[in-house]
């Protein structure tokens, strides 16, 4: 498939959820500055809004929508007629598992986590793929982690959600196929994000130091990931898991 440009998004319109801060925020961004119009969906309203100010200071043009993505049909009200216009889905939403050690995951912990990174996923993109399939094109991108490809001493509960997602991703990838939509998964290591420094900064300096380079990954090293992903370049990938991890830990052959 050739194009004129290929990494342009001209004419596509992009949903990125969690696109408040961090990771979301700058596939967001970045979509947004390659030419698409972006919908920012976050939990957070202040970040959303100031997300979107900024935004259009650069003449990306860009539409917020706060809800929680764990709460799903709150989620489709508020983003609405928007959903239609979807060509690339990111979802990216997500919380941090907090080190949490086995025994101290309760109930509660283990409802909201699963709710936000699978549940919020599994109907946001149910709702959405019958919109692509009639255009006979589409993106999604789940965002998961490497402790899901294989695991963490503590945090089992964030790991399994983010594992979730990888079986979501092949399974989405072979589902939707026939219908022109291509379905991939990012696995980042660790990340230069307000939600990975919760505890400080040693904990990120740390896990930093078990990879091959040395240091964190910042935001944007992800969103160009997630873009080639969604570009025109990548017509030929899908049900396939990309770990961007600073060779921490090496997968797959």
């Amino acid at each position: 498939m050739k194009t004129e440009n290929p990494q342009s998004f001209a004419g596509k319109t992009a949903l990125i959820t969690g696109a408040g801060r961090g990771i979301g925020r700058a596939i967001a961004q970045l979509l947004g500055q390659r030419g698409a119009a972006v919908l920012l969906q976050d939990i957070d309203g202040a970040a959303i809004e100031q997300s979107v100010a900024e935004f259009g200071k650069e003449g990306i043009h860009a539409r917020g929508f706060v809800s929680d993505v764990s709460d799903v049909d709150a989620t489709l009200h508020t983003i609405g007629e928007a959903l239609a216009s979807v060509d690339i889905l990111v979802n990216n939403a997500g919380i941090s598992g907090q080190e949490a050690e086995f025994s101290g995951i309760d109930v509660a912990n283990f409802d909201r986590m699963m709710n936000i990174h699978v549940r919020g996923a599994f109907f946001l993109t149910q709702r959405i793929v019958p919109y692509m399939a009639a255009r006979h094109h589409g993106r999604i991108i789940n965002m998961a982690s490497n402790r899901g490809m294989v695991g963490y001493h503590r945090s089992s509960h964030y790991c399994a959600a983010k594992a979730a997602l990888l079986g979501l991703t092949k399974a989405w990838a072979r589902e939707f196929a026939p219908h022109g939509i291509l379905v991939n998964a990012v696995a980042p290591g660790v990340v230069f994000t307000e939600m990975n420094t919760w505890n400080g900064m040693d904990p990120l300096h740390e896990e930093a130091s078990w990879n091959l380079l040395k240091r964190w990954a910042e935001p944007v090293e992800i969103a160009y990931l997630v873009a080639h992903l969604a570009s025109d370049e990548a017509a030929f990938i899908t049900g396939q898991v990309i770990s961007p991890n600073g060779g921490d830990p090496i997968v797959g052959i």
